[in-house]
């Protein structure tokens, strides 16, 4: 059970918010209501939430802007919650920021897994105790949540951070996209594997010379990805 972690719900239906918040409460997450954009971003500020479950249709402003402007300032986990449900609307979500993205009618218990799973991730990502995975030239400090190429620091998203560390700890062997999607995500949607591909897109344009040209992390064609050891 979560131990106060604090949740900031945005969403405008009142049923919808009713449901949800009882549910996490009843988890244990201290739950947090803004019923449209503007007084998302004071809420934001005000109570520095542990997640942030954003539906992307508001009053005021959209889910999408919100975003973007809560991730200018914090890399705190953003789940996305919509009916909207064509690829190029979630891979919209995830460039602006978003962590993770659930189509409407929501299943509670996957939701919860996930609200779960990028705590988890959040956690283990400002870890004191953790320790410094190297790959070539390439340093990644999960106590500090950061990355160094060469002498270089690299800034990340919270996401992507995942999605190297992941890559690192199985430097050299090949991971498919389902396993990343089921290790990162905490999803067996394989129809969402597309996420991972603009991830990798964006880690490439951060630690490689030539991101078109990649040598670090690599494409094993119809199989996944490989960070060379």
């Amino acid at each position: 059970m979560a131990k106060g972690e604090r949740v900031l719900l945005v969403e405008d239906e009142p049923a919808f918010v009713a449901t949800l918040r009882f549910q996490l409460q009843r988890e244990g997450y201290e739950v947090r209501v803004a019923p449209d954009g503007p007084s998302a971003l004071a809420a934001f500020a005000r109570v520095r939430p542990d997640l942030v479950l954003l539906d992307l249709i508001l009053p005021g402003m959209g889910g999408m802007e919100v975003c973007r402007q809560i991730r200018q300032q914090s890399s705190v986990p953003i789940i996305m919650l919509t009916a909207r449900t064509a690829v190029g609307d979630k891979v919209a979500g995830l460039e602006v920021g978003a962590d993770d993205y659930i189509t409407k009618p929501i299943q509670l218990p996957e939701l919860l897994a996930r609200i779960k799973a990028a705590l988890r991730r959040a956690h283990l990502a400002t870890d004191p105790t953790s320790t410094v995975l190297s790959v070539g030239n390439l340093r990644i400090d999960l106590g500090r949540h950061a990355v160094l190429v060469g002498d270089r620091e690299v800034q990340l998203r919270a996401k992507e951070f995942s999605l190297l560390t992941f890559l690192a700890r199985n430097a050299g062997q090949v991971v498919t996209r389902e396993q990343i999607m089921r290790r990162v995500w905490g999803s067996e949607d394989v129809e969402d594997s597309r996420t991972v591909d603009v991830h990798i897109r964006w880690l490439r344009e951060k630690i490689e010379e030539e991101p078109s040209k990649p040598r670090l992390l690599q494409t094993v064609r119809n199989v996944g990805y490989r960070l060379a050891g």
